[in-house]
């Protein structure tokens, strides 16, 4: 569900994606330091986001370090070290360890089993840190488990949950920004959830599988119903967003929120009104 919040490079300046690589590299080292390597195939761009929010948030100047990329071995990048990234790559295992688990139900997949295990150790540890998000995690995979059994019609319901979820994990402390960070998260989670969603309903339609977008998804005003809910979301994150004093790496965060959330959008409603095209169908119904 998850890896919606990236940013759009092509309107990044080359400091600013600089500094955004140092952020994502940064998770992806305290994911091998703290859970394992085989942790790090789990790095989210959802947790990079919250890496760079909360250390510019708690005014945290990172300390860069550089070593070769376990991916890559002949490449060598810098990384960025902060509490806040430790506390995203915590939260990016917790996140994961839930879906391998969702997905061991769905389709009993041996790999999913398997990753869930290798992030058991990690997993206890974060549990007994984190007791609030791990609750608030846990609780939510059953509640939403819940609703896709009752087959629940309305997007908004599991949007809610989800929106609940993320912001017990962006209020990282119970402080003067918990509140303000639980209202982005909030509606970072709607967003999250109705796009995917909205990109899962064609594949949903197919399979049989739970999706609250199925009864519009024929629609042909579908694309404009799904970019109403999802901009009314996004808008209300981004109003909570700005109410936060964060300065040093807001134009990324800001690209992130106001452009490159929208990435997914654009390049499925692309593809999917290319493959409908009535030159498309010609070709896909021609014999070979």
């Amino acid at each position: 569900m998850f890896g919606y919040l990236i940013t759009n490079r092509a309107e990044l300046k080359v400091r600013e994606d600089e500094t955004y690589k140092k952020f994502y590299c940064g998770v992806c080292r305290s994911l091998g330091e703290n859970s394992g390597y085989l942790s790090r195939f789990s790095l989210t761009y959802d947790m990079t986001f919250l890496a760079v929010l909360l250390s510019d948030l708690y005014d945290e100047p990172f300390v860069s370090v550089q070593e070769r990329c376990p991916g890559n071995p002949f490449r060598v990048c810098e990384k960025a070290l902060s509490s806040g990234v430790d506390y995203a790559a915590d939260m990016n295992i917790l996140l994961t360890y839930y879906n391998l688990l969702d997905n061991v139900r769905d389709d009993g997949k041996k790999s999913s089993l398997f990753a869930a295990r290798c992030l058991r150790k990690p997993l206890n540890r974060i549990k007994e840190q984190y007791p609030r998000q791990y609750h608030a995690v846990r609780g939510y995979v059953r509640d939403l488990r819940k609703c896709e059994l009752k087959n629940e019609p309305n997007p908004d319901l599991g949007a809610g949950l989800t929106g609940k979820m993320l912001a017990e994990v962006f209020a990282k402390e119970d402080d003067i920004w918990a509140e303000r960070l639980r209202n982005l998260g909030f509606y970072l989670g709607k967003f999250i959830y109705l796009m995917d969603a909205c990109e899962d309903a064609e594949e949903d339609s197919k399979s049989g599988t739970y999706n609250p977008f199925l009864p519009i998804f024929q629609d042909s005003d579908y694309e404009e119903k799904c970019r109403s809910m999802l901009t009314l979301m996004i808008a209300e994150a981004a109003r909570n967003f700005e109410t936060l004093p964060v300065v040093e790496y807001a134009p990324i965060l800001r690209n992130i929120l106001y452009s490159g959330v929208w990435t997914a959008f654009e390049k499925h409603f692309s593809e999917t009104n290319a493959d409908h095209s009535p030159k498309n169908q010609c070709m896909k119904e021609q014999p070979l």
